[in-house]
């Protein structure tokens, strides 16, 4: 199991879902864990979850598309946890449409929350990690693993406004990884293919049976799936590893 004793993650959109389980593989790694999500309360049974790994957890009311609350949110983390060494962009909504169909309105959302909140949350980040520094003054640097979708690698039907959202997370990982390689602020992203969650629950028979036929490995991915691929690049066992995406996606594409 990667060793994540001592060292302090915050995870956006951590309430339910992917969020959760990254939040609560990181915990078992011993890392002590910020939850963020749009309200505080929707947190608590995320941190209830992760105390019970032994660690520092609390949860954390933020809209990832407001710049000010970005920045208070992780003023309070710091204030709270002395440190930030891990951050995990997961944060995410779909409105989903046909390009000619697309409201101004849901196109605007949908790169507010996924992109934006990715921009504004390492940038809130970077500095802090910066000065992250052992005792005989080497840089510690940090991790941050953003969420993308392997949609922003192939494109999806009926999905402008997540695609271009999920490819620009992608293009943003990359340039953070050149941008902060120096103080060793490693930045990769995890692109996960079709998992099986609330997000994708609601689509029908029809179309899931498409998505399986284009899974080698026949099954659909899971949220422990995405999460231990997060862990992994989170920890020192990965770095050397940045300006990565790494496809979790059961073979959909390469």
């Amino acid at each position: 199991m990667n060793n994540l004793k001592g060292k302090v993650a915050i995870v956006t959109g951590a309430a339910r879902g992917i969020g959760a389980a990254i939040a609560k593989k990181l915990a078992a790694c011993g890392a002590n864990v910020a939850i963020c999500d749009l309200k505080a309360e929707w947190c608590d049974e995320t941190v209830a979850a992760l105390k019970a790994f032994g660690v520092e957890a609390k949860g954390y009311g933020v809209n990832v598309a407001a710049s000010a609350e970005v920045d208070a949110c992780v003023k309070a983390v710091l204030a709270d946890f002395g440190r930030v060494d891990i951050m995990v962009n997961n944060a995410g909504i779909t409105k989903d449409g046909l390009l000619m169909r697309m409201s101004d309105e849901d196109w605007d959302a949908v790169l507010n929350v996924n992109l934006k909140g990715t921009f504004l949350f390492t940038r809130a980040v970077a500095r802090p990690m910066m000065k992250n520094k052992a005792a005989d003054g080497t840089q510690l640097g940090g991790s941050i693993v953003n969420i993308a979708s392997v949609v922003g690698i192939m494109g999806n039907a009926g999905q402008a406004n997540y695609t271009a959202s999920k490819g620009g997370v992608i293009a943003l990982t990359k340039t953070t990884a050149k941008e902060l390689g120096s103080r060793n602020i490693r930045c990769n992203a995890v692109a996960p293919g079709f998992i099986q969650s609330k997000m994708t629950d609601v689509l029908s028979e029809d179309v899931r049976k498409a998505y399986m036929d284009t899974i080698p490995l026949k099954r659909f991915g899971t949220a422990e799936d995405i999460a231990k691929a997060v862990a992994w690049l989170a920890g020192d066992d990965a770095s050397y590893v940045t300006g990565q995406i790494i496809s979790v996606n059961g073979g959909m594409i390469g």
